[in-house]
């Protein structure tokens, strides 16, 4: 399930980036390098691309909330998957012997 969504998610994305540079704004946009752009839909062509620019900014937001939703949801740890390994028995360990205390020489007092 998770994996449909990303996958939409991210054609969203690409394809409103597309619509959002070939749109024209206050700088004219890439439409004036595709002329072809503004032939195919005649007139209406800045009407079909807000609109398919509204709706597919709609469904980028519905897919984030998604997303978020099904990972709050999951909230399992990446480690869950993962068995430790059973402690390995190491070679007899003695403990330290404790340092001897020994007296300074040469320290006057």
């Amino acid at each position: 399930m998770m994996t449909l969504i990303i996958v939409i998610h991210v054609i969203a994305c690409l394809i409103l980036i597309a619509l959002v540079l070939v749109q024209r704004g206050r700088g004219a946009g890439l439409v004036e390098s595709f002329a072809g752009v503004e032939s195919m839909f005649g007139t209406k062509t800045n009407t079909f691309l807000t609109r398919t620019t509204t709706i597919m900014a709609i469904v980028f937001f519905l897919t984030c909330l998604s997303l978020a939703v099904l990972s709050v949801r999951q909230s399992k740890s990446l480690m869950s998957r993962i068995k430790p390994e059973a402690a390995k028995p190491e070679a007899a360990q003695t403990p330290l012997p404790a340092k001897e205390a020994k007296p300074e020489a040469g320290k006057a007092e």
